[in-house]
């Protein structure tokens, strides 16, 4: 017999009242593992609410190109609060970092299970720039996320790579990450929750660390984000994750 804890169907009722899952019946013992650590063992870790805790999952599932696992947890995401707006600029703001050519069929989907819930499509616009005032915009956000470390990119970087930062500036920063519907802590939180997710961005996730320091989340919340993403990006990362941690803020 089956023996998944009570809090661990508790929590998953939570998120999919009423959902069965077909690998209950082909795969029992695994999910008896997953569902005894995923929603009742690592929930009881860490100080994320249940919305931000599905929110970076969603970011993570995106850098994942887990589709279907993704699809599963938007429907979870909208039954605990997570609101069409929010989901929207989690999706965009992943474009500029996993690539549109990975983000089209996490469009589409997102676009299918919003209408089926009767959201009426496009959302309320979230854009803060104009064509004109992008650079500006997106020069000022990263500023305000890494400081003065922006202004010695600039003078570091050579001649020929010049034109990377300022795409950087204009098109990462002031297209996407200035855009309102999510603050600017919760997008760098999902920002290292996608980086830790994709893997081979070590560099990029140290830097983001020490953006979230910066904006006002601290080493344990970002443990927080590993612990709950574990179940589903697995070990390897989770520990690569943590040494980032531990080499921007030492124990």
């Amino acid at each position: 017999m089956m023996s998944i804890s009570e809090t661990a169907m508790k929590n998953h009722e939570a998120l999919f009242p009423n959902r069965k899952s077909t690998l209950m019946e082909t795969d029992p013992e695994l999910i008896e593992v997953f569902d005894n650590f995923a929603f009742n063992e690592v929930l009881g870790y860490g100080n994320l609410d249940t919305r931000t805790r599905l929110m970076v999952i969603l970011a993570s599932m995106i850098a994942s190109q887990a589709l279907g696992e993704y699809k599963v947890m938007l429907g979870g995401a909208l039954n605990v609060g997570v609101t069409p707006i929010e989901v929207k600029e989690i999706v965009y703001q992943m474009v500029p970092y996993v690539g549109m050519a990975k983000m089209y069929d996490f469009i589409h989907a997102t676009n299918e299970i919003l209408t089926s819930r009767g959201v009426t499509l496009p959302v309320e616009g979230q854009s803060t720039s104009t064509p004109e005032t992008r650079f500006e915009k997106g020069l000022a956000v990263q500023k305000a996320i890494f400081g003065d470390k922006i202004d010695q990119l600039y003078k570091d970087s050579p001649a020929n790579q010049i034109h990377i930062q300022k795409y950087l500036s204009a098109n990462c920063f002031g297209d996407y990450v200035a855009r309102t519907g999510i603050d600017i802590k919760t997008r760098e939180l999902l920002t290292f929750a996608m980086l830790l997710s994709l893997g081979g961005c070590e560099p990029q996730l140290k830097g983001h660390i020490q953006g979230n320091l910066n904006v006002g989340n601290d080493k344990e919340r970002l443990l927080s984000v590993v612990a709950q993403l574990l179940p589903y990006v697995g070990y390897p990362r989770t520990l690569n994750a943590i040494r980032c941690l531990n080499e921007v803020v030492p124990e």
